[in-house]
């Protein structure tokens, strides 16, 4: 094997190719060898350019399909208006199965004939110039963090792109790699019990034996361990055995469903939005006080959920002092639980430290009126999948996770164990406090005197002015 290119070499070789020279001169330019060029471009997957960009990318994939046709390179040539040794070189790449790859405008691949256009802008999927990005970053053995910080993605999707898409030496090659993902991505795909075949005659086999979809999909697993074309899941069957599009079972099941139903039937009623509670009031229509946490009294609310969601705790968090109380879930986390649980803390408040609570969109909130009543706070509930919207509850999440692991049963923590916890993060100095503790600033607020070193403590500035400042009987 021979000498190791030097980096820089390598790079300035790819800076001229990515300029649309020909492999032979990026690499004199580079100060090193043809061969040395054409196996830094073998080992990348990608096409070697043809000499300069085109004039016309346009005229030249007209050709590329007249020839394609049967058109022959002279014809082809004088109808697009291209060079004839240009459309002879096209034919010869053709009928080689080389491909036929301009360096700026599209690439038409064989022997699959998938459009690629480069020039497409950036979306949620990666492109060619990505792709491209990756190859180039792979060959010379640049970790993926480099890579994907270059291209501005993720480093979990360059990886899963490289998993799913190298070749079966280990090697990634751009143009298999977005042959590849455009075919995973046609659409419609075939539905799987749509297509005779081993898969379809055994769901159809154990419907005929009375088999319910969730007893077929869990036993094909048990009965072809190692054959992953044996596989399919509960909805699958259902589809297929409803829908005429997705394989029409029922015509060739003797009989139908146990519940002998022929169509299926909605789950919901009529007007009912799942996952909807009724009467929310938006984050939006807070109290704009609430947004610069200048005004104590606007708490945020959660639950942190145990092993398998099994148990649960209820967090609550003051958004200016970041002072956290926590209740305790006796049994389960429904509407009711966490109602009973919630209330006697909120109700226990100074007035004027009940303003607000802001929630997410769970279940748990279903009694979100008898709340605000009970407690006399205002109610408000975050968008969607916003969590930044309550940034202040999932970082003090994040703490808590500290006192209560994931994955472990919470229902063993007593009332008396959530107290001392919610105590000690209550007690540690916070730097946007000027490092007075939570339950420090909690009782500035209330205007009682708290020293510290032998001086009386004082709230930050940005706080002071809301203080209450009476001196304690």
């Amino acid at each position: 094997m021979g000498r190791k290119l030097a980096v820089a070499k390598v790079e300035q070789f790819w800076f001229w190719w990515k300029a649309g020279f020909p492999v032979a001169e990026c690499a004199r330019r580079a100060g090193f060898s043809c061969t040395a060029g054409s196996r830094l471009v073998r080992r990348a997957g990608v096409s070697a350019p043809m000499g300069r960009p085109l004039k016309d990318p346009a005229a030249t994939a007209r050709a590329v399909e007249l020839l394609k046709a049967g058109v022959g390179p002279s014809q082809a040539a004088t109808i697009t208006g291209t060079n004839q040794d240009t459309a002879y070189r096209l034919a010869r790449r053709l009928r080689d199965g080389t491909g036929v790859a301009p360096p700026l405008g599209r690439m038409v691949c064989e022997p699959t004939g998938v459009m690629i256009d480069t020039a497409a802008p950036r979306g949620a999927r990666l492109g060619l110039a990505e792709r491209q990005e990756i190859a180039l970053g792979r060959a010379r053995g640049e970790p993926l963090t480099v890579i994907a910080g270059r291209i501005g993605r993720p480093v979990c999707t360059v990886s899963r792109e490289i998993a799913r898409n190298k070749d079966p030496d280990g090697s990634y090659r751009i143009i298999a790699a977005e042959e590849a993902a455009q075919m995973r991505a046609r659409r419609p795909k075939p539905a799987k019990l749509a297509q005779q075949g081993r898969l379809r005659a055994y769901v159809v086999k154990q419907l005929n034996a009375k088999r319910s979809p969730e007893q077929i999909a869990a036993r094909i697993r048990l009965e072809h361990p190692d054959d992953p074309e044996m596989r399919v899941c509960h909805e699958t069957i259902y589809q297929a055995f409803y829908l005429e599009a997705r394989g029409g079972l029922k015509h060739v099941v003797k009989q139908p469903m146990r519940q002998g139903k022929t169509q299926r039937e909605p789950h919901r009623r009529d007007g009912e939005r799942r996952g909807r509670i009724p009467g929310m009031t938006s984050i939006h229509e807070r109290p704009p006080e609430a947004d610069d946490r200048m005004v104590p009294g606007h708490w945020e609310g959660d639950l942190i959920v145990g092993k398998q969601s099994a148990s649960a705790v209820a967090t609550l968090v003051e958004r200016s002092f970041r002072y956290i109380m926590l209740g305790h879930l006796d049994g389960d986390h429904t509407a009711d639980t966490v109602r009973d649980a919630i209330v006697p803390l909120l109700a226990g408040l100074p007035e004027q430290l009940r303003k607000t609570l802001t929630w997410d969109q769970g279940s748990e909130m279903a009694c979100h009126f008898e709340i605000a009543e009970q407690a006399h706070i205002g109610m408000y509930f975050a968008d969607a999948h916003s969590p930044w919207q309550r940034g202040t509850n999932e970082n003090t999440n994040g703490l808590l996770r500290q006192y209560l692991p994931k994955g472990t049963d919470l229902s063993i923590y007593t009332p008396a164990d959530l107290q001392a916890i919610a105590d000690e993060l209550n007690d540690r100095p916070r730097k946007t406090l000027g490092w007075l503790t939570p339950a420090e600033a909690f009782h500035l607020f209330l205007g009682h005197t708290v020293t510290i070193g032998g001086r009386p403590a004082k709230l930050p500035d940005s706080l002071q002015p809301l203080a209450q400042h009476c001196d304690d009987p």
